[in-house]
């Protein structure tokens, strides 16, 4: 069953998607490559409990590495990509080539690039942390401006996209 709640967040409002209690997306307001609002199942505002706690110590500066079950639906190369993701250390960045290079597959940053773009659990699976060759802030499904405040947030999570205090996701 898909089931789906909408909360903001200081990025925006945030769409959480689950399957059979799973997190199988988290979609910003505009972003590119949202799928149709019919996708996304019945609304259940009171669920997603273990995301938006763990969403809310990430923003309050407290999480670095997300701990929930994830099913991600893409290729298998798009799925590798989603993993490889995951091992970018919280505060640091890595360009689509090296991930291409990491990944075995030197000549692939552009379906590196592709495979990121479609990743349906952003933030979660950091594809915030990936960069042009030359350090350039290029393509974010959620908007240049949202992964330029990621990126500064984690390098310096003193200063905590939530104010003190604030830490409930609603």
């Amino acid at each position: 069953m898909v089931k789906y709640t909408v909360v903001d967040s200081p990025v925006g409002p945030l769409t959480l998607v689950g399957e059979d209690g799973m997190l199988s997306g988290l979609y910003m307001h505009e972003q590119r490559h949202r799928p149709p609002q019919e996708r996304f199942g019945e609304e259940d505002p009171a669920g997603f409990g273990a995301v938006k706690e763990q969403l809310a110590e990430y923003f309050a500066g407290e999480r670095t590495v997300f701990d929930l079950p994830l099913r991600l639906h893409g290729t298998p190369f798009q799925r590798t990509v989603w993993e490889a993701l995951c091992e970018i250390p919280y505060g640091e960045t890595t360009s689509y080539g090296e991930l291409a290079e990491r990944l075995g597959r030197p000549g692939a940053a552009r379906a590196v690039g592709l495979a990121n773009g479609k990743n349906p659990v952003g933030i979660i699976v950091p594809c915030h942390r990936v960069v042009g060759s030359t350090g350039a802030l290029t393509g974010y499904g959620g908007g240049i401006d949202v992964k330029r405040r990621l990126l500064d947030f984690e390098r310096a999570p003193e200063l905590a996209l939530f104010p003190p205090g604030e830490r409930a996701l609603t």
